[in-house]
């Protein structure tokens, strides 16, 4: 759920006029009122011989024309509140909850408060609402709406763990930050399947994890098809980028739309793709890639919490990874599961970029992506051999962040687990099951963190049969890769 605050006003009418209107391009869908101020208050789109559009106007304007000191020079207030379109579709009165805790937490209309600012909320579409607001309380103060944007993205984050809704709120930097409005309805007048931002994402994130050096990264994002525009210092010391899609255009197709690496995620700024590069590995190491994986996931159930951040985030790499080598029969599922687990990948807090599971779990993603595509053919005994280590070390994951609780994250890891399971399901037969029970990996607590469970994880997939099998090409790594 996702909170975000529109330039402030001088004009009610006109911010009513377009909530209750059809829309720049015919996208509101009944617009009509969740929630107000006060109960029972007439929707001038359900019951216009009650109330109008003007009428309300003039209701929410009162508290300001009445002020007898100096008026605000903006005092109209606007937020959206959104979910992701996957989301279940909330109802009016779970929306008119909503609405009534962000103006509550914005300090627009605190609870048991009779005279707060003025406030209504319009749905017109599926995913989300707009509050309107007069910043002017009907005591004739003004309102204290100081850290009101942090203080909503609390609420909404309470609601997301609540309703288990997907988790957008950024206050931790882990949330994935997703397409806004224009973006999502500039896509389908295009009949684009996803925004701009959305490619530009699982392009660049590909890339960095890919990537050995600054050079060979921007130069992976220029062989991609991107544009890039690099920022230098005052010393002519590269410092950041930027990235747009061609055909992506603003005001009137006069510039393209770049996006900062920052801006795409958190974890795509330069100095974070920076973090992820590791030394080349040879080539032959593809024929340890899935024995690496496995002895990563057991370091990583036992890792503190600053060393097991920067676990996760390698282990995030190796997936990006592992899509883009994939056969073209799993591709599919394994880039879901890496979509899926990214914001597992992003711990909330400090973390390490040293330790031996982080290198394990680098060396097999380099060992996937420098391999020759004559290795990762070894057929469906090899893919699904490095399936099942990836999902070890997915449930290992899990168990990681259930330890420190860190339950967004560890939705998403689980999310990510199932999806790989899918993907081995299109391998091919299953593996048999070994005469020796599965493998159960243990969180066992650090010193570094505060008291939390063990969460033992027991559904890890059985292992392939310890008898002879059909012998993998040079490496276990699946599918042909892409050329730069």
């Amino acid at each position: 759920m996702m909170p975000k605050k529109a330039a402030e006003g001088d004009t009610t009418a006109d911010l009513l006029a377009y909530l209750f209107g059809p829309g720049n391009h015919e996208e509101h869908i009944d617009p009509h009122l969740v929630a107000a101020w006060t109960p029972g208050l007439p929707c001038p789109a359900r019951n216009p011989d009650r109330m109008t559009l003007s009428d309300l106007a003039l209701l929410l304007d009162a508290p300001v024309d009445a002020l007898r000191g100096p008026r605000p020079a903006e005092h109209v207030w606007h937020v959206s509140v959104r979910n992701e379109p996957t989301d279940r579709t909330l109802s009016d009165a779970e929306w008119a909850t909503v609405a009534a805790e962000m103006v509550a937490a914005a300090g627009i209309a605190p609870h048991s408060d009779t005279h707060a600012c003025r406030w209504v909320a319009v749905r017109h579409a599926d995913d989300h609402i707009h509050i309107v607001a007069t910043l002017a309380r009907q005591d004739g103060r003004h309102p204290r709406i100081r850290g009101d944007i942090p203080r909503m993205h609390t609420a909404a984050r309470a609601f997301e763990t609540a309703w288990n809704l997907t988790p957008m709120s950024p206050l931790d930097r882990t949330a994935r930050r997703a397409p806004v409005t224009g973006e999502r309805e500039k896509a389908a007048r295009r009949g684009l399947p996803e925004t701009a931002r959305e490619s530009l994402q699982r392009t660049v994130r590909e890339a960095a994890a890919r990537a050995t050096s600054t050079t060979d990264f921007l130069t992976r994002l220029r062989d991609a098809g991107l544009r890039v525009r690099e920022h230098h210092d005052e010393n002519n010391t590269l410092n950041g980028y930027a990235v747009a899609l061609p055909g992506d255009r603003a005001d009137r197709n006069t510039r393209p739309v770049w996006f900062s690496g920052r801006t795409l995620a958190y974890d795509l700024s330069l100095p974070r793709v920076r973090e992820r590069f590791h030394p080349p590995i040879a080539p032959a190491d593809i024929t340890r890639a899935h024995t690496r994986i496995r002895q990563a996931a057991t370091l990583l159930a036992r890792a503190g919490r600053t060393e097991g951040a920067g676990d996760v985030a390698a282990l995030g790499d190796l997936l990006t990874t592992a899509a883009a080598t994939s056969p073209a029969t799993i591709r599919d599922q394994v880039r879901a599961a890496a979509t899926a687990f990214e914001q597992a990948s992003r711990a909330p807090g400090t973390r390490t970029l040293h330790g031996t599971a982080r290198a394990h779990f680098k060396a097999a993603a380099r060992a996937l992506d420098h391999a020759p595509r004559a290795a990762r053919g070894g057929g469906a005994p090899a893919v699904l051999t490095l399936l099942i280590a990836l999902v070890e070390a997915i449930e290992a994951a899990t168990a990681w962040h259930h330890a420190q609780q860190h339950h967004a994250q560890a939705r998403a890891a689980a999310q990510a687990a199932a999806l790989l399971r899918e993907a081995a399901t299109l391998t091919g037969t299953p593996p048999r099951a070994s005469r020796t029970a599965p493998r159960t990996v243990r969180v066992t607590p650090a010193a570094e963190r505060g008291p939390a469970p063990a969460t033992p994880v027991t559904r890890v997939p059985p292992r392939p049969h310890a008898g002879p099998h059909p012998t993998p090409g040079p490496g276990p790594a699946p599918g042909p890769g892409r050329s730069r």
